[in-house]
């Protein structure tokens, strides 16, 4: 097998990086990087949650998040809070200008989206998820080791 996977690795990346410059027009338009975006997305129709609960839902490392964080922050899109539970920890929620950010971006990067699957049957979307899946499962298994 040699190297073979690495085209398939490849072929991912452009696709997702590919989906990310589509899906980020609208993103930047309105002020917002892909990896803000991540957080408002996440964020948005929840009360917040702990940074921990944040980086484990989002695409973004945890070493970015907090910096993303800080601007979001700076902003006035997000606000962070000490938790109650654990005074080492922070509570994350949208402000009520990050809610409406929120709610103008959201619909109109899923809707640009869904136009790049409007093609796709039900077989294929559920071809494509066991494929990932199971790319998922190799991966997480090989990074356990």
């Amino acid at each position: 097998m040699g190297e073979r996977y690495l085209k398939s690795i490849r072929l991912l990346a452009e696709c997702m990086q590919g989906f990310e410059r589509l899906s980020g027009e609208h993103v930047r338009q309105c002020g917002l990087t892909h990896a803000q975006f991540d957080i408002i997305a996440t964020l948005g129709n929840t009360e917040g949650m702990s940074y921990k609960d944040l980086g484990d839902k989002t695409l973004i490392t945890k070493g970015t998040l907090t910096g993303v964080i800080e601007r979001l922050e700076q902003k006035g899109l997000v606000e962070r809070e000490r938790s109650l539970d654990d005074k080492r920890s922070w509570f994350i929620r949208l402000t009520p200008q990050g809610d409406q950010v929120f709610r103008d971006v959201f619909p109109k990067v899923v809707s640009k989206g869904g136009a790049v699957f409007a093609h796709f049957t039900e077989e294929d979307f559920t071809a494509l998820e066991k494929t990932l899946s199971g790319l998922k499962q190799v991966i997480t298994a090989g990074s356990d080791r």
